[in-house]
């Protein structure tokens, strides 16, 4: 039972710290070094990715009608209607199936440098001390950009005004957060977002659908790697981890997009910094000590 208690305890951080943009990993990183599963290496390593797919789906679920491309054909339309829409383009929304463009666009920097080099980056800078930089510098990145943007209007009010050149570029932050753990996905692209000139609400949506096919790609991939033969106590492990990361990422969603309508992310910048100096001090003191 005690096994189940901590996946439930991973699931709930997974859930919060995804998507503010705190850094998941650094969380994820100290929760393990305090509260341990008992489970090899190889399945810890599978387990702390695939319970993102909780929390996926709790953005499915919140903004289905925004990226749902398709609508069911309504009993009551007017002949004329008709006659002017052909084929399936009248069960289409074409506005959806553009954003859908946009976001495998910005997926393409992280998606192509992170299938080549993804265990050659984990093997360089998954550790303390690079997490603990990351956490800090986009800490430091975050102020200085709100800063910067204070009092200065975005100029990307809607998902419908980002160009395919900018959500690329968003793409390439991405690409930091994938190289450098610590960085937070949610943190990097809504940083370079700001810097584009791009609205916190419509920064924050987009990081939002941007997670879903990066987060089920890089679960899938952890999932093949690992192999699909799990014993009975795994597959409750996944399962627990992956309905409360759910159900956490439902609550914290609804609240960052309450909150950023009237404050900036200043806050989760002072927060990371804070993050990155505990886990360097409480390392180097661990390691000091042994």
């Amino acid at each position: 039972m005690i096994e189940f208690f901590k996946a439930f305890l991973f699931g709930i951080v997974e859930g919060i710290t995804e998507w503010l943009p705190i850094s998941s990993t650094g969380h994820m990183i100290l929760l393990n070094e305090f509260i341990k599963l008992d489970v090899s290496d190889d399945f810890y390593s599978m387990f702390e990715v695939v319970i993102q797919l909780g929390a996926i789906m709790a953005v499915v679920v919140l903004f289905w009608n925004q990226i749902f491309p398709f609508r069911m054909p309504k009993r009551r339309r007017r002949r004329r209607r008709r006659r002017q829409e052909s084929g399936l383009m009248q069960y289409v929304k074409m506005d959806i199936i553009i954003l859908w463009c946009k976001i495998l666009i910005a997926c393409i920097p992280a998606a192509v440098i992170g299938l080549l080099f993804n265990e050659e980056f984990e093997r360089l800078f998954y550790n303390y001390p690079c997490v603990a930089l990351a956490l800090i510098i986009f800490g430091v990145a975050f102020i200085i950009v709100e800063e910067n943007h204070k009092g200065k209007p975005a100029r990307i009010n809607s998902l419908d005004e980002l160009s395919y050149k900018t959500v690329f570029l968003i793409g390439i932050f991405q690409l930091i957060a994938a190289i450098f753990p610590g960085t937070s996905r949610s943190g990097a692209t809504i940083v370079g977002a700001l810097i584009l000139g791009v609205s916190r609400t419509v920064a924050a949506e987009f990081t939002f659908f941007l997670a879903i096919p990066v987060m089920f790609g890089a679960s899938l991939l952890k999932l093949v790697q690992f192999g699909f033969h799990f014993t009975g106590n795994e597959i409750a492990l996944l399962l627990i981890g992956m309905v409360t990361a759910f159900v956490s990422s439902m609550f914290i969603i609804r609240f960052l997009m309450g909150y950023i309508k009237k404050h900036d992310f200043k806050v989760f910048g002072y927060y990371r910094i804070v993050l990155g100096c505990i886990v360097l001090l409480y390392f180097v003191v661990t390691n000091f000590i042994l």
